[in-house]
């Protein structure tokens, strides 16, 4: 028995460890969302959780190696409801990043990201107008766009080069025309608006470019897709490992409900393996 409350001891441990992934998780998305997707709350949800999951595996520590019926109680109590917090997050998580990405173009290295291409929750928090202007800040605070230039021997490298490049999803969308648009290349962010005549009159996009390196494609369908398909990706990466999380939690936590039997066992004093009530034998009546 003393050897079945250290082993839970144990896998509370790792279940401490497995918090830490998550809070990494949550705050790897923060400093992107710092940094380079720019919409600052989807991250709070896996921090919390990464917390709680925490500190209720400390009381469950304490509670299998002390044998402390109360705070066994409390982890499996709690710890139910965080991992079902946690799979409403995933399945939130692959919801709202389902729909969407990115399309090849002919002879080009990078892809084209239309907002058409993409519906649901997260897209009307993007495109709203008061969150898209925080993100347009924050895009332009990041310098993403003017971080793409490259030179040699301070010659800005070749169309050629530049479109066998693979840009990110916010580079595409965000600091350079649509293709579609027919622009004549300069260098990564400066474009010959005049030479182009290919999608004046149907892509939207095209007259929203400007060479002002404030601007850009900052307002563009398209700088807004890149963000999607950008939050979508990071999404999804944190969403695999949280999987795995949860696979290890609900091993642990089915470990932790026979701990828990097994503490009680020991409060009411049954010997292990006896069953709670045995049948009473009929004494012999001796001569």
């Amino acid at each position: 028995m003393r050897a079945s409350n250290h082993l839970i001891g144990l896998l509370n441990f790792l279940t401490f460890l497995l918090s830490a992934v998550i809070l990494g998780g949550g705050i790897w998305l923060s400093s992107r969302a710092n940094n380079t997707d720019c919409l600052k709350f989807l991250q709070w949800p896996l921090i919390v959780i990464g917390a709680a999951i925490m500190v209720v595996s400390l009381a469950g520590f304490a509670g299998a190696c002390y044998r402390n019926t109360f705070l066994m109680w409390l982890y499996l109590f709690a710890m139910f409801f965080i991992m079902a917090a946690l799979v409403g997050f995933i399945i939130f998580a692959y919801a709202v990043t389902e729909k969407g990405s990115g399309r090849p173009v002919m002879n080009k290295g990078y892809l084209e990201y239309y907002l058409r291409d993409y519906s649901g929750w997260l897209k009307d928090r993007v495109v709203d107008d008061d969150y898209w202007a925080n993100i347009r800040s924050c895009l332009r605070d990041s310098k993403v766009c003017s971080k793409m230039g490259r030179s040699f021997n301070g010659v800005p490298e070749s169309f050629e080069m530049f479109s066998m490049r693979k840009l990110s999803p916010i580079q595409s969308g965000c600091c350079k025309p649509p293709t579609d648009c027919g622009f004549v290349y300069v260098n990564e962010t400066l474009w010959n608006i005049e030479g182009g005549t290919v999608g004046l009159g149907t892509d939207t996009d095209c007259p929203r470019w400007s060479n002002d390196q404030q601007q850009l494609c900052y307002q563009c369908d398209s700088c807004k897709a890149g963000v999607l398909d950008s939050l979508r990706k990071s999404w999804r990466k944190v969403s695999v490992i949280n999987i795995v999380v949860l696979i290890l939690l609900v091993i642990f936590y089915v470990i932790g409900c026979a701990a828990f039997r097994n503490n009680k066992r020991i409060d009411n004093d049954e010997p292990y393996g006896e069953a709670r009530m045995t049948k009473a034998q009929p004494s012999r009546i001796q001569l």
